[in-house]
């Protein structure tokens, strides 16, 4: 899997997106509180450590996202 973290202009918030081996969007959720929609994609176990990702997670680049 792969996470890019987006950066957002004006009002429109930083968000993420973490996506399969073939490119497919699985989440895509605001940067600051990633928690809700990443319980209702299946992610529950991993938060806290996609969490820290995030957080040092530069915008625009994609990492591969190892759980």
């Amino acid at each position: 899997m792969y996470i890019i973290k987006i950066k957002g202009k004006a009002k429109i918030p930083d968000y993420i997106q973490i996506r399969d081996d073939a490119f497919t969007l699985l989440a895509y959720c605001r940067a600051d509180r990633p928690e809700r929609e990443l319980e209702k994609r299946g992610f529950i176990e991993h938060i806290d450590k996609i969490k820290l990702l995030i957080e040092e997670l530069p915008f625009g680049k994609m990492s591969k996202l190892e759980l």
